[in-house]
């Protein structure tokens, strides 16, 4: 049996693993991937940001129009094929796929399907017994729907968001256990096209990564369109009565229930590293995430690695980032170069959308960092009046003494594009009043940014 050698193994050939694999073989890195996945192209493809996208836009057509009443336009049925909403998804992440699997394939890099595990340093072996040999390793393997040990759930059945996406049915009620941002799409959209449906959230309020304020947002326009939300709860248990499923929880110190006909698992995600060896050549790992310095390498000079299997940040484009940085530092070891999350951001596709980059006011006063802020609501906003907004706001974070912008918040219409826009003007270092003299063109929603960067600037006491 012929054994294996390469100057760079990459383990995962999703988002992360590709972006190492592609900077490794332009700088003549002999390359290997190797991915077990029982198909290519990683979460975000495959069960993760494009397939649930193609659902989301379904809902929010269907939503459009039952909301058309204020614009003249009424209808007295809008009727949804789940199976033409789903197999449209299907087809748009087939064509998603096919490209990645071009990628992977066109022999810039070898490709191996398989799992592996490591044996000691330097040494891989495949699952057909072979052993690879390797300078370093990118472990870029991804993440995997966190289980639960809610009692009474395995056997009561539930759907998460890789099997909601792969059943096209929308059932009549459901129960949404958790209140991130995987869990509070799929509420949105299963109720936008027809579900009775209940939140119940263990934190203190939706979004827990986001300032009070801007969640705040969006819960008002859940209970708006009718989703029942409980936040400050405790899961007790879940029972099968009938034909339903009631869910047990503690909420304002007293026992309740929920009965739905199905209940939709959203308590986030953890890394896929159990089976991988790690432990074998003393890689650490926390709560089984794999720990990295800012260079993305591992307690192991030889490996390291990017992606949702390190962390900290479950996000497509800083996944890319970390593969891309793994890959110069193997290559470049007299020139290193180090993530840096000062422009971070977080988008949840929701309706109304909400965004951020850089601090939250939260994170800027667990920091101890000095700061000032100033927001404005969409529903005093000529363009989004326009559109019909209700819910909302746009907020700025600025340094109190120079006045550079060191955060922003977006929740409203198409929050998710509004934020690259403080995201550049960040990335700049610009102050409040540099980008209040930005001209931006009336009526859109973008000129939104020009009132809390207005007050700021005034505020500032260092005019520029």
């Amino acid at each position: 049996m012929e054994n294996l050698s390469a100057d760079v193994v990459v383990l995962g050939g999703g988002s992360a693993g590709y972006a190492a694999a592609r900077t490794l073989a332009s700088q003549g890195a002999k390359t290997l991937v190797i991915d077990g996945a029982p198909e290519l192209g990683g979460l975000c493809i495959l069960k993760g940001c494009m397939p649930t996208k193609a659902l989301l836009h379904a809902a929010e057509l269907r939503h459009g129009i039952l909301e058309g009443e204020p614009w003249g336009i009424t209808t007295e049925h809008v009727q949804v094929d789940p199976k033409r909403v789903f197999a449209r998804k299907d087809a748009l992440i087939a064509d998603f796929a096919g490209y990645r699997r071009q990628q992977l394939e066109d022999g810039r890099f070898g490709l191996l399907r398989s799992q592996a595990r490591f044996e000691g340093a330097g040494s891989l072996r495949l699952e057909d017994g072979r052993c690879v040999q390797f300078g370093h390793a990118v472990v870029a393997t991804g993440s995997s729907v966190a289980p639960t040990s809610l009692p009474g759930l395995e056997t009561t059945g539930y759907l998460t968001s890789d099997s909601a996406l792969a059943e096209a049915r929308i059932p009549e009620s459901l129960v949404v256990l958790g209140g991130g941002a995987v869990a509070l799409e799929f509420a949105q959209f299963y109720a936008r096209l027809g579900s009775r449906v209940t939140v119940i959230q263990r934190a203190p309020q939706l979004l827990s990564g986001f300032d009070t304020d801007v969640a705040g947002e969006l819960e008002k326009a859940f209970r708006r369109e009718g989703i029942e939300v409980f936040t400050g709860t405790v899961l007790d248990r879940v029972e099968r009565i009938g034909s339903l499923k009631r869910v047990w929880f503690h909420h304002g110190g007293q026992e309740r229930f929920v009965e739905a006909v199905e209940i939709f698992l959203g308590l986030g995600r953890v890394p896929n590293t159990a089976h991988l060896g790690l432990e074998t050549i003393g890689v650490e790992l926390e709560r089984g995430r794999i720990r990295t310095d800012p260079h993305q390498r591992s307690s192991r000079a030889e490996v390291f690695a990017a992606g949702d299997c390190c962390g900290p940040h479950e996000v497509v484009h800083l996944a890319v980032q970390q593969g891309e940085v793994a890959a110069h530092n193997i290559l470049n070891p007299s020139r290193l170069r180090a993530m840096d999350y000062r422009l971070l951001l977080s988008v949840v596709f929701t309706s109304p959308q909400v965004a951020q980059v850089g601090l939250s006011e939260r994170e800027a006063q667990s920091r101890g960092i000095d700061y000032r802020s100033e927001s404005y609501p969409f529903n005093d906003h000529g363009k989004s009046i326009i559109l019909g907004a209700q819910e909302g706001l746009v907020k700025v974070l600025a340094h109190p003494v120079t006045g550079e912008v060191i955060g922003a918040a977006c929740v409203g219409p198409q929050a998710g594009e509004l934020i690259h826009e403080p995201t550049v003007v960040m990335a700049a270092r610009m102050t409040a009043a540099q980008w209040a003299a930005v001209p931006h063109y009336h009526p859109t929603l973008a000129e939104i940014w020009t009132y809390p960067a207005e007050s700021l600037a005034e505020s500032s006491t260092a005019q520029s």
